[in-house]
Parts: structure tokens; C-alpha cells; sequence
């Protein structure tokens, strides 16, 4: 059974927040920030404060966006993306060793964790569409 990690997809407008792992197995790579639930905990509250203690930020977190399964070498995962505003504070790296606002067109120039690939394309094409406004329901008369 997949351990479930929840991530935070912090937008500010056009721009996501990617954090960049500084050690352990995916060192370097960069991810959509979060952590694994404690005991009782539910996965907003798990987001808040995972952001919190790695970030020092507040956020606001809204529904799930995606969910992807990952096999590493160390383990299978359920990573559930999670839609989150930042709502308050200034980014602290407290585990990360890199944090940067992203352009959603952006993504795929930095080296992703390979569970955050899918959200990384999602959250692309869902742009792409929204800017040619196919799948829309504008009306162009």
C-alpha cells in the first residue's frame, strides 16, 4: 500500500512555488512542497502545517487538484496534490536548500521529482487551454 504524502500547488498568479530538496533520496530535485499525515490529522491540516514548519508561510488550502502514484527505490507513494493560496508570511528555508516562483509555462526546464511530473503537465496544459480558450465557455460573437 502507497504511503500518502500530501503537496501544496501554492499559486500567485501565473507562478506555482517549487521547492528544492536538499537531502535524502531526491536531493536536488525540486517538488510541489508538503509531507506525510500524522495520526488524526487530516490532509489540509497536514498541508498548513508541513507549510508552515518547512516554509514559515500561512496558507490557504483549497480541493484536491490530482493524485499520482510514484514508485521510488525507497518506497511507494500517493502524492495528493492539494490547490493553496499564500495567504500570509515570508518564505523561510528552513529544509529546502531552494524555493522559487514559476511561471506554470516554466516547469518543465527544472528537474522535477518524478511524482511531481504529472501535476507539472497538468497545471501546464490547463494553462495552455485557458490561454487559447479551448475547453472554454466564453462566447466569441
Amino acid at each position: 500500500m502507497p504511503l500518502p504524502v500530501i503537496a501544496a500547488v501554492i499559486r500567485r498568479g501565473d507562478d506555482v512555488l517549487l521547492c528544492q530538496r536538499r537531502e535524502g533520496a531526491l536531493a536536488g530535485k525540486w517538488e510541489f512542497p508538503g509531507g506525510k499525515l500524522e495520526d488524526g490529522e487530516t490532509p489540509e491540516q497536514c498541508l498548513k502545517r508541513e507549510i508552515e514548519e518547512e516554509l514559515a508561510i500561512d496558507i490557504e488550502v483549497g480541493h484536491i487538484y490530482q493524485a499520482v502514484h510514484a514508485h521510488y527505490d525507497h518506497g511507494d507513494f500517493l502524492i495528493i496534490a492539494y490547490l493553496a493560496e499564500h495567504v500570509g508570511g515570508e518564505i523561510s528555508l528552513r529544509v529546502h536548500s531552494a524555493c522559487a516562483w514559476v511561471n506554470v509555462a516554466d516547469l518543465d526546464r527544472y528537474d522535477l521529482a518524478d511524482a511531481n511530473v504529472p501535476i507539472a503537465r497538468s497545471l501546464k496544459e490547463e494553462s495552455e487551454s485557458a490561454r487559447s480558450g479551448v475547453g472554454s465557455n466564453r462566447r466569441t460573437d
